[in-house]
């Protein structure tokens, strides 16, 4: 069959293996996207300048302002969070900060405050906490200006104005 003088190998001897580069892993947006597995667990303060998944455990402090944070159907976290969005499918003991969006897939579970100017809390998920949606955030970060009208002080005031009330 083979004659092993051909092929250069010596009898024994293992084929070399040349390693291979992956780039990471960019995700839909062109950004880098870091993953952090389930059998990780971390204590103490986690920054980055990448999006990250979190479907391990982490307990301290996760702050990434200028990107994406997910914390994974897997993840277990207790720490405040500081990011541009962050979405919760996993468990979260701890107060989330986001420069733009925090939402709560149906399998999340958020025990903390939020402040963003925007929240998405999905059917069957779980939230205990208060929410302050700063409008100043948002205007910050798409650098628009929103115009802020005064409520009517009484019904009579209201069907004053609009009598189809």
């Amino acid at each position: 069959m083979w004659d092993k003088k051909e092929i250069g190998a010596r009898p024994g001897s293992e084929p070399a293996v040349t390693p291979v580069f992956t780039p990471p892993d960019t995700g839909k947006t062109g950004r880098i996207v870091v993953n952090i597995g389930a059998s990780i667990q971390i204590k103490g303060e986690l920054q980055g300048d990448e999006d990250l998944t979190i479907d391990g455990r982490i307990e301290g402090k996760i702050d990434l302002r200028e990107h994406n944070l997910t914390i994974g159907p897997n993840g277990k976290i207790k720490a405040d969070l500081y990011a541009k969005t962050i979405v919760i499918a996993g468990e979260v003991a701890g107060n989330a900060f986001a420069a733009e969006r925090v939402e709560i897939a149906p399998s999340g579970l958020l025990s903390g405050d939020i402040t963003a100017p925007r929240i998405t809390i999905a059917d069957g998920a779980h939230f205990k906490g208060s929410v302050d949606m700063e409008r100043g955030a948002a205007a910050k970060v798409t650098g628009a200006k929103e115009a802020v009208r005064p409520l009517p002080e009484s019904r009579e005031e209201v069907t004053k104005k609009q009598p189809y009330l």
